[in-house]
């Protein structure tokens, strides 16, 4: 089959010679599919620097399909059914699974002691292949894979698979009451959706802070958020400051993770030396331009062992932080929802669209953030099968 190829950093072909997935376990299914994103993580990987990232591996954890086979004991799902597919890999009955803490599964990931299973997120997330491919395994697949509603846009349907959910959560660690100023900082796919899902928590204020100006005037149109490039100031801080009458915003989000700019110390060691994991330079605003009493909420992505923190900052503030890989399947009812019901429309944040032959070319455009993309979408050939 055809699927992307990892041959290390800054390196992927397309290889029309992977092996087919086959059924290892009586819960498994087999996905062909039908469309898959690259994500701003999958950047991550192909940049270096996550740990544990195996050449001859294919990425992709945002994909939808349709069911093509089953194991023996797969109830919920028959073949030919239409599914998305979240990022999560959880087995549905450990104890952080019951807690609905999908992204935290036990069972899924032997390789980690934090975090759960991923698709396509190197050794570190489980060492599953991912959807950026013809055909893919899914296993528990009688846990999160679901059946995509009669009418939903497809394009609508893979963006439920973790953009729009990992958004929403964001927002909803940010404990955003009535009234609330709340600072997004990136413009990238994540960031967009968490600052329009501000409003739906009743944010009086959204400002959004990056440093590419197609990706700010984006947000002000998609998300109806202030936004401003921090390029531009003097001093994020300062500036976040002075725009809240000296008290800080009720509510700071990091939608951006170990590859922020801006903080020279901080590219140097999480970049350029690799000495700690990332750059923590967004996270660092958020706590300085949080208010005391505040809340920090990181989606942004931190790999492992530990990062250049502002610990005192935040102690002596009396910060809140919450963080976490979003639970898809916790927030699907009332996502799928919001976009039947036309409340929001997430397709829109896709600006290009490659047929899989040319994974190379939207990982190289993605990355250097050519065209004015935001969302990159993957069609592989035999989408449209009978």
């Amino acid at each position: 089959m055809l699927a992307m190829n990892f041959r290390g950093p800054f390196q992927i072909r397309p290889d029309r010679n992977r092996p087919m997935p086959e059924i290892m376990h009586p819960y498994d299914a087999i996905v062909r599919v039908t469309r898959s994103l690259i994500c701003g993580s999958d950047l991550h990987l192909y940049h270096g620097l996550v740990p544990d990232t195996r050449v001859g591996m294919t990425f992709g954890h945002e994909f939808t399909g349709v069911v093509e086979e089953i194991g023996s004991g797969v109830q919920k799902l028959k073949v030919g059914d239409r599914v998305l597919v979240p990022f999560n890999i959880a087995c549905g009955s450990c104890p952080f699974c019951k807690q609905e803490l999908y992204g935290n599964c036990h069972e899924a990931n032997s390789e980690a002691t934090a975090v759960g299973g991923f698709f396509g997120y190197a050794h570190t997330g489980g060492g599953y292949d991912g959807g950026q491919a013809e055909y893919v395994r899914v296993p528990y697949a009688d846990v999160s894979p679901t059946i995509i509603p009669a009418g939903m846009d497809e394009e609508n349907a893979v963006l439920l698979t973790d953009v729009v959910p990992t958004g929403y959560q964001a927002a909803e660690q940010g404990g955003i009451q009535k009234g609330d100023t709340v600072v997004v900082f990136g413009a990238g796919p994540i960031g967009l959706m968490t600052a329009r899902f501000a409003w739906f928590f009743g944010a009086a204020r959204v400002i959004v802070i990056d440093e590419l100006d197609y990706r700010l005037e984006f947000a002000r149109k998609f998300a109806f958020a202030e936004a401003y490039n921090f390029r531009e100031m003097k001093d994020p801080v300062v500036f976040l400051k002075k725009a809240t009458d000296y008290y800080g915003a009720d509510v700071c989000i990091d939608a951006v993770g170990c590859e922020a700019s801006g903080m020279a110390l901080q590219t140097i060691t999480g970049k350029g030396l690799l000495m700690q994991a990332g750059t923590a330079t967004a996270f660092h605003w958020a706590v300085n331009s949080v208010k005391k009493g505040g809340i920090v909420s990181i989606i942004g992505v931190y790999g492992p062992p530990w990062n250049l923190v502002p610990l005192g900052s935040i102690m002596n503030k009396g910060i809140t932080i919450r963080g976490n890989q979003a639970s898809v399947k916790r927030l699907l009812p009332k996502l799928i929802d919001h976009i039947m019901s036309g409340r929001i429309n997430p397709k829109e944040i896709i600006t290009h669209r490659f047929p899989l032959e040319e994974v190379s070319d939207a990982y190289r455009m993605f990355s250097k953030k050519l065209d004015n993309i935001i969302k990159p979408l993957l069609i592989p050939p035999r989408a449209y099968a009978a």
